[in-house]
C-alpha cells in the first residue's frame, strides 16, 4: 500500500493505542544502528525478488491451526512463497518447512526465528516504541539475511508497505511485491492465548484492527486474498 494511503490508518491506530510517534523514531534508530550494511540496502527490492509472481502462503499462529498443509495446494509453476508472522515460524520450522521470509517484532518464540535465518529465511525486523530492547538483545543474533521495518514513512534502508499486526503486515509485504495470490493460514480474530483479561483485550483489539485491514487490502490490493481454512478449502476473505 502506498504509504499516503497508509499514514491515515496508522494515525488512527497510535491514537487508540497511545503510541508516541517519538518513540517510533527512536526504535527505527536503535534498528538502523544495528542492522549491517548489507541489510540496509534495497530492503524492498530484496523481498521482491522471493515473492514476486509466486503464491505467498502467510501463516498465523492461531490456537490449534499448526503449520500449513502446502502439499494440498495445487501444483504451480513456482512454489509458493511461506511467510510466517512471528510465532507462526516454531510451527513451520518443526513441520520441516523453512520460511521464505519471517516477519516479526520480536515479541514471540525469537530463537526459531534465529534458527530459520540460519536456514536461509530472510528476516523482516519491526521497529516500535516498545520493543528496543528486544531490538538491542536479539538482531545481532541472527545470521542471515534481514530487512527493517517500521511505522514511519518509507526510506531506501527501512519499509512500511503497511500493516500493523506481525500477520497483517506480512500480507501487506506480499502485496506490494507483486505476489500472484495470497493465501492466509491460521488466523483467527476471535480467539488469543493471553490470560491476563487486559493483554487479552488489548491483543483483540490489535486483531480488530488486522481483520479490517486485511478486509481494504482484499477490496483495494493487486493480489487476491483468500482465507485457507483448516478444512483445506479456499474462499475470498470477507471481514464480516
Amino acid at each position: 500500500m502506498e504509504y499516503s494511503r497508509w499514514a491515515p490508518h496508522y494515525e488512527r491506530i497510535r491514537a487508540e493505542f497511545g503510541f508516541p510517534f517519538a518513540r517510533e523514531e527512536v526504535a527505527a534508530g536503535v534498528l538502523l544502528r544495528l542492522l549491517k550494511p548489507a541489510d540496509r540496502t534495497e530492503p524492498l527490492g530484496r523481498l521482491d525478488r522471493r515473492i514476486r509472481g509466486r503464491d505467498a502462503v502467510v501463516v498465523g499462529d492461531a490456537p490449534g491451526a499448526g503449520p500449513p498443509p502446502l502439499w494440498r495446494l495445487p501444483p504451480t509453476r513456482m512454489r509458493p512463497a511461506l511467510l510466517a508472522a512471528d510465532g507462526a515460524t516454531a510451527a513451520c520450522l518443526e513441520a520441516g518447512l523453512v520460511p521464505t521470509v519471517v516477519v516479526t517484532d520480536l515479541d514471540g518464540p525469537v530463537p526459531s526465528e534465529v534458527a530459520a535465518s540460519g536456514r536461509g529465511s530472510v528476516v523482516v525486523v519491526h521497529a516500535h516504541g516498545d520493543n528496543v530492547p528486544s531490538l538491542e538483545r536479539w538482531v545481532p543474533e541472527f545470521p542471515g539475511e534481514l530487512a527493517g521495518s517500521w511505522a514511519g514513512p518509507p526510506r531506501p534502508d527501512l519499509i512500511d508497505v503497511g500493516g500493523f499486526t506481525d500477520g497483517d503486515r506480512a500480507a501487506f509485504l506480499a502485496e506490494s511485491v507483486g505476489a500472484r495470490r495470497i493465501l492466509l493460514w491460521g488466523f483467527d480474530f476471535d480467539r488469543v492465548d493471553a490470560p491476563a483479561p487486559a493483554a487479552r483485550e488489548r491483543k483483540l483489539a490489535k486483531l480488530r484492527w488486522a481483520r479490517e485491514l486485511l478486509g481494504e487490502l482484499a477490496r483495494d490490493g493487486a493480489s487476491p486474498v483468500l482465507r485457507w481454512k483448516l478444512d483445506g478449502s479456499l474462499a475470498p476473505y470477507r471481514t464480516g
